[in-house]
């Protein structure tokens, strides 16, 4: 007869002792929520990643289990870091000024279209706001870049066109920091390359150059070519893995 397996309970850690470890990695959590912060707009505070970033880090320290032979900053980085994603992705990104300011722009555009018989150009837009061409402007990127689908305007002849673009999911906030945390990655594990490997991923990928081209630039057949790329790519592929990513199409 088999004998039934009995999970192990850890102990549930003191108080004091988790809070002291939260305090001890504060500055972990800022560093990541400002390297985060670089890369979105303008309109996303560091204080609201921060403040994700720690809930992020109580998470760490309570599921944190020591035996899996991960050191706790590794640990800790990847879920402050998957905190301040999960945010951003929560986050209403469109203010309630920002679509008051939108309804207005609709409002504004349907009257003017009645009234000239036609689309308003952006000078007549910028008028009817009250406000300079240039603010104007301004005030349509920052919706564009909400996500929010931009005005049919008729541009001033004298001024570059202003397309109308929808929204592209790519411009969301988590998926701009997402992108970059991803290149970011996948630069750390072709820097744990070998020069040689290296030079063989990059003129194949970064200059599109045949594995024969890259054989005769290097002095080495194409077979060999090969077979430093496959080997590259097995070694990078154990550094992604290390970072949570398993697959290509993550890129």
């Amino acid at each position: 007869m088999t004998a039934t397996r009995v999970p192990v309970r850890r102990p549930k850690m003191p108080l004091e002792v988790r809070d002291q470890i939260v305090l001890e990695h504060l500055p972990l959590v800022k560093a990541i929520a400002i390297r985060v912060r670089e890369s979105l707009p303008v309109q996303v505070e560091v204080d609201d990643l921060v403040h994700a970033g720690v809930l992020g880090l109580f998470d760490a320290v309570v599921k944190y289990d020591e035996t899996k032979n991960v050191a706790f900053h590794a640990y800790a980085k990847h879920r402050i870091k998957g905190a301040i994603l999960d945010s951003l992705r929560q986050l209403d990104w469109a203010s309630r000024d920002l679509r008051r300011r939108q309804k207005q722009v609709e409002a504004l555009t349907r009257a003017l279209t009645t009234k000239l018989g036609r689309e308003p150009n952006e000078a007549e837009m910028a008028e009817g706001m009250g406000v300079t061409l240039e603010r104007w402007r301004h005030m349509v990127a920052e919706m564009r870049t909400m996500g929010l689908v931009p005005v049919s305007t008729t541009p001033d002849p004298e001024h570059e066109p202003v397309p109308e673009i929808a929204a592209r999911p790519e411009s969301r906030p988590d998926r701009i920091c997402e992108h970059r945390e991803l290149r970011s990655t996948l630069a750390r594990a072709i820097g744990t390359l070998p020069e040689r490997y290296r030079k063989v991923v990059f003129l194949y990928y970064t200059n599109q150059m045949t594995m024969k081209e890259i054989g005769d630039a290097m002095g080495v057949n194409e077979s060999r070519v090969s077979q430093i790329h496959k080997t590259a790519l097995k070694k990078m592929a154990v550094v992604l893995e290390s970072e949570g990513i398993r697959s290509a199409a993550a890129f």
